[in-house]
């Protein structure tokens, strides 16, 4: 199981391979990860010639501390494999992860994932380093999403396509990321959702929510996104630099959270290291293990999003 837990995605940008000029802005954009994609937003005959703009814009660098992915072609197109070898054999140093879209089976992970130790062996690259993000897009790959989950060690994350899944159960909506009509109760995509992230959390992945299309609309982007980080997601795809902040703030603990998080797992550790307790007061707050796992989970997404702390443990508050 691969340690991905200190990866930040809380915005994920997605950068046309086609186009240069897209590329080259997505550079001074502050998102925690992107992907350069040669799937949905490359035409047919456009194609080999995204390929090499992907290559280059890996070797050209400039990405700073990003997760730098590739989405490739889906396995049911002539494009993937040629994608896969052009891409890992071109820049493959210069590469965290490859995207997976329409996965509907683990067979199609352990196929990317022997394809990339073939390459990594042949190009003298670590072998097993290249990440894989899957994306679950159907009715077919929510079904098997536990094998996938399971299905390889390169995997990082699972990601939502909503769009295509929303095409794939007949939904009847044309607008991405909002109830569809005549759905006046609950959320129509928790169960999907749901789905998901459980079998993310159980096979050690991140699971990353699909994005919402009405780029211009901020508010509604952070209320889409804002109902998937309730849940636990860790992060959200972005299409507009307007979306980035919105991202990045709603995916982050706020500092108040933050701050107390910390203050738990310090309080937590003196009391069971120095006081040999098994559990504490915070102020009026019980702690016990079941705090310190939960402090964990809020402290571990703040120090992935750069945060720092504003207070500082004092044994008399334990």
């Amino acid at each position: 199981m691969r340690a991905v837990a200190s990866r930040s995605r809380r915005s994920v940008l997605a950068v046309p391979g086609s186009n240069p000029r897209f590329i080259e802005k997505a550079r001074g954009l502050e998102v925690d990860a992107f992907f350069l994609d040669l799937e949905d937003a490359v035409a047919p005959l456009e194609k080999d010639g995204a390929r090499g703009n992907v290559v280059a814009a890996l070797n050209e660098g400039g990405w700073g501390g990003r997760v730098r992915t590739v989405r490739v072609n889906d396995l049911t197109t002539e494009w993937t494999y040629r994608d896969v070898i052009a891409v890992v054999e071109g820049a493959g140093a210069e590469l965290d992860c490859l995207v997976l879209p329409k996965v509907t089976g683990a067979d199609q992970v352990r196929w990317l994932d022997v394809l990339l130790t073939q390459i990594e062996r042949a190009n003298g690259l670590e072998v097993g380093r290249i990440g894989v993000e899957a994306q679950i897009e159907d009715a077919r790959g929510l079904v098997n999403v536990d094998a996938i989950a399971a299905a390889s060690p390169r995997l990082e994350s699972l990601v939502y396509g909503p769009a295509d899944f929303m095409a794939s159960i007949n939904m009847k909506t044309l607008v991405v990321g909002e109830q569809p009509p005549g759905y006046d109760t609950g959320d129509a995509y928790h169960y999907v959702l749901m789905r998901i992230l459980m079998a993310a959390r159980a096979n050690g992945l991140q699971a990353i929510d699909g994005p919402y299309l009405q780029i211009r609309d901020v508010d509604a982007f952070r209320r889409s996104a804002g109902r998937t980080a309730a849940l636990g997601f860790d992060g959200k795809w972005v299409l507009h630099p307007g979306q980035v902040d919105a991202a990045n703030e709603v995916y982050a603990p706020d500092q108040d959270d933050y701050d107390h998080a910390e203050l738990i797992l310090d309080a937590y550790e003196h009391a069971t290291t120095v006081r040999r307790r098994g559990a504490v007061m915070l102020g009026d707050e019980m702690l016990d293990e079941a705090s310190r796992k939960m402090a964990l989970v809020v402290a571990g997404k703040g120090r992935a999003a750069g945060m720092r702390r504003t207070k500082e443990f004092t044994p008399d508050e334990g």
